[in-house]
């Protein structure tokens, strides 16, 4: 009697090995992940707890962090309140790491050759006021400066000079903003004449726009 030959299994292909490996891996990833996501929180606080020197270092689990503000972020909001008074031409929004520089131009913003405010010019700092008494806390000061062009001329007699002058600018800026509620602690007045031009071309439109007051919020830098 023959006997039938047994049929011989081809070998696997070597590479049918290293699937099922991986197929092993991804399985026992996914039970992990299933794991840790129904862990326990009363267990993994107590877990991390051992590793914690100091658990007042840490703040508390309802606790709310501030956000840290970029001056980006303020210069939008100064910006928006002063459009609801100046026109775009009247007014500049300078943005830098460190502080927001804020110009005002003299022609809308000071009664002509005189230091003495416009309406305008209140009804802009009654918009900003507001804003500086909120962030107070994360602004370190508020420089303000005055400058003007060489050929303005002076048309109040109390003024000598025009270093005077826009001394006496930045300093009715101040008293402004002081009496509407902001911090005097934190002003600061400072004149620069005409020393400092903004615009250097001989063009009178530009030259005039040498007449300004710069606001300078400077905001408190992030501790390391």
């Amino acid at each position: 009697m023959a006997y039938k030959k047994k049929e011989e299994c081809p070998k696997p292909p070597a590479w049918l090995t290293s699937f099922s490996d991986l197929m092993s891996l991804l399985l026992t990833f996914f039970i992990l992940l299933y794991a840790m996501s129904t862990l326990e929180i009363p267990a993994l606080e107590k877990f991390l707890s051992y590793f914690r020197k100091n658990p007042k270092l840490y703040p508390p689990k309802n606790s709310v962090v501030p956000p840290i503000i970029h001056p980006k972020d303020y210069a939008v909001k100064i910006k928006k309140r002063i459009s609801k008074v100046l026109p775009p031409w009247a007014y500049q929004v300078v943005v830098s790491e460190e502080y927001i520089k804020l110009r005002l131009f003299d022609k809308i913003f000071f009664k002509d050759g005189d230091y003495r405010l416009t309406e305008k010019g209140k009804k802009t700092l009654e918009e900003i006021a507001p804003l500086l008494i909120a962030l107070s806390d994360e602004i370190s000061s508020i420089r303000v400066e005055g400058h003007v062009s060489p050929t303005v001329e002076i048309k109040n007699p109390l003024i000598r000079n025009r270093w005077e002058l826009a001394g006496r600018r930045a300093t009715e800026v101040i008293r402004y903003l002081e009496n509407r509620g902001v911090a005097h602690d934190k002003l600061v007045a400072v004149s620069y004449g005409d020393k400092r031009p903004l615009y250097r071309w001989r063009q009178s439109i530009l030259i005039e726009r040498n007449n300004r007051v710069e606001i300078n919020i400077y905001v408190k830098k992030e501790k390391k």
